[in-house]
């Protein structure tokens, strides 16, 4: 295989981890670990929109060697993809693989589908449901509509990907059709002051992953990358909350600031939480030989929380951070074994925790200081309160879970140089 034969399918490889969700990190290193099997020192440099892979040669006075670049925007999470492509690497570097025959099977691996389509939607069903039973539910009825909006949003969303390549069109049209459901379920009785039938359909359609690899990135220094990453999670929150306000505003319907929470038994919030977990993990394509690990992992993290919250008195930014830390520190090692993305099965863990409500209530406080004519001080301390909060929940769960990440990573890696060093 020539030099740019290589460097191409060092590209392929990095480009298939990069746009399903694996972490930056973790892409740069398998790539360059690909490429030294190969016999090409590759230099990895990831962009949004941009994977460039660069042969890189002491001497470049002749020729500055092989490179290559593809179009790469890290918009999806396919944890199948992730998991095979990985697994091929580690089959190319103990030689079970050869190049040309790697080079078909990243093809393959590329193309690999997502969960089946009602597979996907009975999952949006199951887990907006669990959300509104950790959150407080209180008659079957709103159950019941919560899973047929949630399944609507989801088919409406794999129909829409056929048509449109816009990643906030789907969202944005999930969450109008929440937004309408909810309003006739406030209209007709059928929806206390939480909202959750239009809230938790809602929840489903937030992008944690990418809030917490825009997390690593930033950590790691890749600002440009971390920042998009962050700016696109940001806009897709907008595009979500729009749609929910507006399909809501058709009916009428308001979404209160200042909603009360409910505490739910710890045996509910325990198992809610296992099927939220699920639900997440189909969304991402997990294997589903590695499907317990996140499910119970994250099980036992609400529990963590539901006590910390209830017993301790903790506030819920410091219950989600408690939950992040043991989350962190069972999921990286298994991460690291399995090739699955930590953003991936790290966020479904904790998914729970994600401050939906919170968001999408600064947002409805935002509007309504906007329009009404006379705007209260409560109302505005409100809507504050739900935004800080937000902010500081979805920074305690990236701190939570990123920085144990980064100390086990560390570790894992001064170990495994040094059982290198004694090895040779």
């Amino acid at each position: 295989m020539t030099s740019d034969g290589r460097c191409n399918l060092v590209l392929t490889f990095a480009r298939t981890l990069f746009v399903n969700g694996q972490a930056t990190d973790q892409t740069v290193a398998a790539a360059e670990r690909l490429g030294r099997t190969l016999g090409l020192r590759a230099r990895v440099a990831a962009r949004w929109g941009e994977l460039t892979v660069q042969e890189d040669r002491k001497d470049t006075t002749q020729d500055p060697g092989a490179a290559c670049q593809a179009s790469a925007d890290p918009a999806g999470v396919n944890m199948d993809r992730v998991a095979s492509a990985m697994r091929a690497i580690d089959e190319i570097e103990s030689g079970r693989l050869t190049p040309d025959a790697a080079t078909k099977a990243i093809g393959v691996i590329s193309q690999a589908p997502s969960a089946p389509t009602w597979l996907f939607a009975l999952a949006a069903g199951a887990g907006a449901v669990a959300l509104s039973v950790i959150f407080g539910v209180g008659h079957f009825v709103p159950m019941v509509l919560i899973f047929v909006s949630a399944g609507a949003g989801a088919l409406l969303r794999r129909g829409l990907a056929q048509l449109s390549t816009n990643n906030f069109i789907q969202p944005f049209c999930a969450a109008i059709v929440a937004g309408l459901i909810g309003g006739l379920a406030v209209r007709t009785d059928l929806s206390s002051s939480l909202r959750l039938v239009a809230v938790c359909p809602c929840m489903v359609l937030v992008p944690g992953p990418h809030f917490l690899n825009a997390a690593l990135d930033l950590i790691g220094g890749r600002i440009h990358l971390g920042a998009a990453r962050l700016l696109y999670a940001g806009l897709i929150v907008v595009a979500i909350s729009t749609g929910l306000l507006l399909g809501l505003l058709l009916l009428g319907v308001t979404l209160p600031v200042d909603a009360p929470g409910r505490i739910v038994p710890l045996w509910e919030d325990v198992i809610a939480a296992g099927v939220a977990v699920a639900s997440y993990s189909v969304f991402f394509s997990t294997p589903l030989t590695m499907l317990p690990w996140p499910v119970a992992v994250g099980m036992l993290a609400h529990a963590t929380r539901w006590i910390a919250l209830t017993v301790f008195g903790f506030g819920v930014a410091a219950g989600a951070l408690i939950a992040c830390v043991i989350v962190a520190l069972i999921l990286t090692p298994v991460s690291r074994r399995s090739h699955l993305p930590f953003a991936a099965i790290g966020f479904a863990s904790v998914v729970s925790l994600m401050p939906g409500v919170y968001m999408f209530r600064m947002t409805s406080g935002l509007v309504q200081i906007a329009t009404e004519a006379e705007t209260t001080l409560t109302l505005i301390h409100n809507t504050m309160t739900a935004g800080i909060t937000a902010s500081i929940i979805i920074l305690a769960i990236s701190l939570g879970l990123v920085i144990p990440k980064l100390i086990v990573d560390s570790i894992a890696d001064r170990s495994a140089r040094t059982r290198v060093t004694g090895a040779a």
